[in-house]
């Protein structure tokens, strides 16, 4: 985990966000709330909030999901960067941490467009598929467990449209997934998820190394 981008000198990182980020105060303050928190590392760093933000724009995304919510910083750049009509379905089991998102989703006057729903994400993500939500959203991005990563994949690629994007937060898992040594669940999880995207023939994909590892997708 890394709220910045993994080996970025301090200045080059500055410079990056100084530059690149722009982000609405709103975002500012939400950092800087969750940086006090004891699990404040599992915030995402804002130049990777900002790409989001971007590929959301660039793919003219209306429809995103998002597995594992936090404070909620990825879901309000979602939601700020989706359009009047765009909609946000939030899956997070964690009520103490979606309250503090739900506090800034208010702030950002985004809250209107975010359905969170709070319980495990494979009940969640199952339930979507009964609903017959399968295909109909146009970018997923998940930054969960990552012991169930390959089945929060599978859900994510039925539930994009053709041609919609698929993201996986954390994908150099703070650089042990190149360290043979390190044989921890979540970290072979991670490579086992890296290689069979990049080799899935159902999709594009390429690893971006911004914040701890972007993995993204494109459906074909």
């Amino acid at each position: 985990m890394s709220t910045r981008t993994l080996g970025l000198p301090e200045a080059v990182w500055n410079y990056l966000v100084d530059v690149t980020v722009h982000e609405p105060a709103v975002l500012s303050e939400l950092r800087r709330e969750t940086a006090e928190l004891p699990n404040g590392g599992m915030q995402i760093a804002p130049e990777e909030g900002r790409l989001l933000s971007f590929l959301i724009e660039l793919t003219g995304a209306v429809r995103y999901l998002e597995v594992g919510v936090f404070t909620g910083y990825s879901s309000t750049c979602a939601a700020l960067a989706l359009p009047a009509h765009g909609r946000v379905v939030a899956c997070d089991q964690s009520d103490e941490w979606t309250s503090i998102a739900r506090r800034y989703w208010q702030r950002a006057g985004v809250a209107d467009k975010i359905e969170l729903r709070l319980g495990p994400a494979l009940t969640t993500l199952s339930a979507l598929v009964a609903e017959g939500a399968n295909g109909s959203f146009d970018f997923a991005f998940v930054d969960a467990d990552k012991e169930n990563a390959e089945a929060y994949y599978e859900y994510a690629l039925g539930l994009l449209r053709p041609g919609g994007v698929f993201a996986f937060d954390n994908a150099l898992w703070s650089g042990s997934v190149a360290d043979p040594a390190d044989q921890r669940e979540s970290t072979r999880a991670v490579r086992a998820l890296n290689a069979r995207v990049c080799s899935d023939p159902r999709v594009s994909a390429t690893l971006i190394p911004v914040g701890d590892g972007l993995l993204v997708a494109r459906k074909r």
